[in-house]
């Protein structure tokens, strides 16, 4: 089944934040549309500002997938009917709002720990800026730039 762009964006939203209140859903939704908008690097050239690519891009988002390591994934966007709130937010991101300390940030991940690692991914191209609820928040350094 394909979704409407925005439909798929609350879907992932859900999927992805649902159960971090109001600003670590929008902090999300602030580092995919940072991807459809960074001028250069990897997700300029994958995903030219198109968030419908961006969301599709494989190994970026869990919720994007049926499948994880060869078992089924109960936690994916068609399992997962986004609410009100969902929508809100993605209006919210697709109006070009931001949330104040993931405002340039272009990955997040819960790390099922206090503390978040000072670099994500860990090709060093991400460091940390804030931790928003579960979710650790990284922006670009230089490195990114390159890829």
């Amino acid at each position: 089944m394909s979704y409407d762009i925005r439909e798929l964006f609350a879907r992932v939203i859900k999927c992805e934040a649902g159960g971090e209140g109001d600003n670590g859903m929008k902090a999300v939704a602030t580092v995919v549309m940072n991807r459809v908008h960074v001028p250069n690097g990897e997700y300029f050239r994958i995903g030219q500002g198109d968030l419908r690519r961006i969301l599709n891009q494989p190994g970026q988002f869990d919720c994007m997938t049926s499948v994880i390591g060869g078992r089924p994934n109960p936690q994916n966007i068609w399992s997962n009917p986004p609410e009100e709130i969902h929508y809100s937010v993605a209006d919210w991101a697709l109006s070009g709002n931001k949330i104040l300390g993931a405002a340039w940030s272009l990955w997040y991940f819960n790390p099922f720990q206090p503390t978040c690692p000072q670099i994500f991914p860990r090709n060093g191209t991400g460091s940390f800026a804030t931790r928003i609820q579960q979710h650790c928040f990284y922006n670009p350094t230089q490195l990114y730039y390159l890829t």
